[in-house]
């Protein structure tokens, strides 16, 4: 059998595509209770309030999905563009949400690490799977970020398209390439 990164790295970015969804979602949540809570919520007195780390999340996912999209097609419809369809522009794209992705899920460990004492409140569910999902989505952005920083170590292919279906001495998708 073959290995096709190509098909790899889609299925990768699709798997980035679902989490930051969820996560996002979940951010979207969390800032809904804690900016409406009812009187008499034991949390913060039931004074309205909002956690940073919450809208770094919420921010992190907002700049994820569109760049998850965008490299995802270009990959896939096989777009050429000498400036933003390289591996060095993915590359510097894929470090940039990494780190924001590293201080999100590591920012929201630390105070909700664990939350097995009141997973009985539908709040501390929220705020497990937020943590949860935080982890798995940087840990499949680490995973993009490796395969591509390997690919293009190994074949001397920083400037070339990102697609990585382009061999420069053995092209058979010349043609079939979207140039801009």
């Amino acid at each position: 059998m073959q290995f096709d990164l190509p098909i790899i790295r889609m299925a990768l970015y699709g798997a980035l595509l679902l989490f930051s969804f969820i996560l996002f979602c979940l951010a979207a949540t969390r800032l809904n209770y804690t900016n409406h809570l009812p009187k008499g919520d034991p949390l913060n007195h039931g004074r309205n309030f909002y956690d940073p780390i919450v809208v770094e999340v919420l921010i992190t996912t907002l700049l994820t999905m569109p760049w998850a999209i965008f490299i995802g097609l270009s990959i896939h419809k096989r777009y050429e563009n000498p400036y933003v369809s390289t591996f060095l522009a993915e590359i510097i794209g894929l470090s940039v949400l990494w780190t924001f992705w590293i201080a999100g899920a590591a920012g929201s460990s630390q105070p909700w690490g664990n939350l097995s004492f009141c997973q009985q409140f539908e709040a501390c569910r929220v705020l497990s799977a937020l943590v949860g999902f935080a982890w798995l989505g940087w840990i499949t952005l680490s995973c993009i970020l490796g395969l591509s920083l390997l690919f293009t170590i190994a074949n001397k292919a920083m400037s070339e398209p990102l697609h990585g279906r382009w061999n420069p001495r053995e092209s058979q998708y010349v043609d079939n390439v979207v140039r801009v």
